[in-house]
């Protein structure tokens, strides 16, 4: 697949270009409709199949969120949209001059930059200043330049609208199993194995402590079963997200265990792949009682992993 940042960076192609508007974050089963889409309109017209994302999130700018917010980054966006058959991304800046162009404004500049030959969107995408542009909008103003365009209908599951902002509440109740049917795959968070206090190791149990994108959504404080990947390896694991207040601490930490498998992995890039929630954050009587847990919870990990499919995990 093909990176092009920035619209002013945009080169003419050979052939038709059939453009994909969005943000794209989490590339949810909605996006993936949207794709579906784009590629079946491309394959008929013998074109590009290419996909807009902005970079900061539009929501960077319009109005910060508090808490972290990201189901994907950048480099996780691009590389799930290279695996869904896209050919070509154009990462757009979002700033405040994109930001206050009108919808007819934005459409004109991608039309001037781009050329595309179709549009396709999903039909709540919306876009230009105060989200003014709706499908309907999209619609008249392709017509009106000649322009195909294909407005694909809201995905659902059992009645429920899959959306970005869906599966953030979910992962923040630590849902991750619904979280898991509106993405399409397991939610996934990955940072650099980072030396920790060594707790786990005193304990017994040793864990990989991670260093995880500041902006990226992190899933209710707890222990949960997942799948942890370290270069070519993939192993089953136990992941504890909270404060540890056993230990009485106030900095949330991400730390993993892989079950029946001892490797140094400081300094290595480690991808978690949540499967389960197991149990909230608790505070622990004393160290002993602890470590019953952790065993527990390793032991409840490995058997509700052993019937689980890997195939879902794609990050």
């Amino acid at each position: 697949m093909k990176v092009v940042y920035g619209l002013e960076a945009f080169a003419p192609l050979d052939r038709p270009v059939y453009l994909a508007l969005g943000t794209f974050d989490g590339l949810h089963r909605g996006h993936q409709a949207v794709i579906t889409a784009l590629r079946a309109e491309a394959a008929m017209g013998g074109g590009v199949a290419a996909v807009m994302t902005f970079d900061p999130h539009p929501l960077v700018v319009v109005a910060p969120p508090q808490e972290p917010f990201l189901l994907t980054t950048m480099e996780e966006r691009l590389r799930l949209l290279e695996r869904a058959g896209v050919d070509l991304t154009l990462v757009v800046r979002f700033d405040e001059e994109v930001r206050g162009l009108d919808a007819a404004a934005w459409l004109e500049r991608l039309h001037r930059q781009v050329a595309p030959r179709h549009l396709v969107s999903a039909t709540t995408h919306t876009f230009g200043r105060h989200r003014e542009g709706s499908a309907g909008f999209l619609q008249a103003w392709a017509a009106a330049h000649g322009l195909g365009v294909t407005v694909v209908p809201l995905v659902e599951d059992e009645g429920t609208p899959i959306s970005s902002t869906a599966i953030r509440a979910r992962l923040r109740e630590g849902d991750v199993r619904t979280a898991a049917r509106w993405l399409g795959r397991w939610y996934g968070l990955g940072g650099r194995v980072v030396v920790g206090e060594g707790r786990g190791r005193r304990l017994g149990i040793p864990t990989a402590n991670l260093d995880v994108p500041r902006d990226k959504v992190i899933p209710a404080r707890g222990v949960y079963a997942a799948y942890a990947t370290v270069g070519a390896t993939t192993a089953p694991a136990a992941v504890n997200i909270g404060l540890r207040p056993t230990f009485d601490g106030a900095r949330l930490v991400v730390e993993v265990h892989l079950i029946d498998i001892e490797a140094d992995l400081y300094g290595q890039h480690l991808e978690v792949a949540f499967v389960e929630r197991l149990r909230p954050e608790m505070r622990f009587a004393d160290v002993d009682a602890l470590r019953r847990q952790i065993v527990a919870d390793i032991a409840r990990s490995r058997d509700l992993l052993a019937n689980v499919k890997i195939n879902m995990y794609q990050l």
